[in-house]
């Protein structure tokens, strides 16, 4: 069963450029090392660009854990969590319709 969740989170103005770069190479890295990750995708909100929203689904549970364990998600953290706002909320979610997934 694959596993769905979100994470939304807030930079400081003078950091928007940082991050960005910071999402790029880490959706990067996702893409190349990741297979069992079906979609990653980050989103920044319009009429606010300091505010970020990641969605990912994951193959399965185990999916799920080695992306958390990744040295791409410690690399990308290690850059974002000093700049966020009010850190990084995630929600799990339950998937019930959706076009492709690869």
């Amino acid at each position: 069963m694959s596993i769905s969740k979100t994470a939304r989170f807030r930079v400081r103005a003078a950091h928007a450029g940082e991050a960005i770069e910071a999402i790029e190479t880490f959706v990067r890295a996702i893409e190349a090392d990741e297979p069992a990750t079906r979609l990653y995708a980050t989103f920044r909100r319009e009429g606010d660009p300091i505010e970020f929203l990641h969605v990912m689904v994951f193959e399965d549970s185990k999916a799920e854990k080695r992306h958390r364990s990744s040295s791409a998600v410690r690399r990308f953290t290690d850059v974002l969590y000093p700049i966020t706002v009010d850190g990084v909320g995630f929600d799990d979610w339950s998937l019930i319709a959706t076009t492709r997934l690869r």
